[in-house]
Parts: C-alpha cells; structure tokens; sequence
C-alpha cells in the first residue's frame, strides 16, 4: 500500500465525459446520466483498499442519506483487477450488495475515467455543481484507519449540502489520503 493524497485539480474544471457499466445493473452510466441533477458526486474507491473499508459503511450511508436529493452519486474503481482480482467487476458488485448501494458502481478497466479525472488514490472524491464545474475535491472527513476518529463523513458533506441549499463550497480542502489507484504497467 502506498500511502498516496489526491491531486487536488483545480476548482472550476469542468467535469469530463465517460462512459461505464454499472457492475450491478450493467446499465451504461455516463456524464449525461445525471444531466437533470443540481450536482454531481463521483468516488473513486475499490474493495480492497484498507482506506476504503474504513469508510465504506459511510459511503453507503451518504449513498442512502442522499438518494432522494438532487444529486447524481456514482462510484468507480479503476484499479488493474488482474493485479488485484478482489476489484474485478464481480467482487465490486459484491461489495455493492453488501453494502447496499444505492448508487450505481461501475468500473473503469480501461483506466481512462480515472486518468481524465486525475484521479489517484482510493478513496478520492469529486463534487460538482450544476454547471457541472469542481466544487470539492477533499476528504471524506479526518478520520484514518489509524487514528481513532470517528467516520463522520463532515467534510464530504458539508460540500454536498453546500451544493444543495446554492450555497458556495469552501475553497479551504483537505486531500483525501488513500492507497494509490493500482495502474497497469
């Protein structure tokens, strides 16, 4: 595990196109999908990150907090599953059904979502508004396997409810801290 932050892009960057499969559903999930939506969260996570499983009971619960919002919530993994077979698209759709998402989890095999994102470490997050332009690209909140602090979830979402009530999100953000997205060589 590489201990690895986000790359913190800047505020203001429009989000980019993709096009994925839902590993669920297998429905095709793109930018577009959330056009109607006032903003936009897209998670970058995977099974077996240390980070991640730390965080994922919160996940699923922003994800059941907020499904009746007008937000678009969407993960993604985009880790090299032959590498490490625990996030091929089965084991995730696993991890969904455990978890009960209630958003769509698809998976980027390509690497190509991850890259046009900047995406780096897992978990990483990118809230955008309804112009579809970067707001926040922080952690979820100070909380580390190792720490002790409780999984609150505050940072990710005061941003989100900032986004919500058409409040301005605070510029001041801490990266988040992960496990470095596992690229192909």
């Amino acid at each position: 595990m590489v201990l690895t932050p986000s790359t913190m892009p800047t505020l203001g960057t429009s989000a980019p196109s993709f096009s994925l499969n839902d590993v669920v559903t297998e429905d095709l999930i793109t930018l577009d999908t959330f056009r109607e939506k006032k903003g936009l969260l897209v998670m970058f996570i995977c099974r077996h990150c240390p980070f991640v499983v730390h965080v994922q009971e919160e996940l699923s619960r922003i994800g059941r907090d907020y499904q009746t919002k007008d937000l678009g919530l969407l993960a993604i993994s985009s880790n090299d599953a032959v590498a490490h077979p625990d996030d091929s698209p089965q084991n995730l759709a696993a991890m969904a059904k455990e978890l009960d998402f209630s958003f769509s989890y698809c998976f980027d095999e390509s690497q190509d979502v991850a890259k046009a994102f900047n995406a780096a470490c897992t978990p990483d997050f990118f809230l955008f508004d309804q112009d579809r332009k970067l707001v926040y690209r922080g952690q979820l909140d100070d909380s580390r396997p190792d720490n002790e602090k409780p999984v609150t979830g505050s940072d990710l979402r005061k941003a989100l409810n900032a986004v919500l009530n058409n409040q301005p999100v605070s510029a001041q953000q801490i990266p988040s801290i992960g496990c470095n997205i596992k690229w192909k060589e």
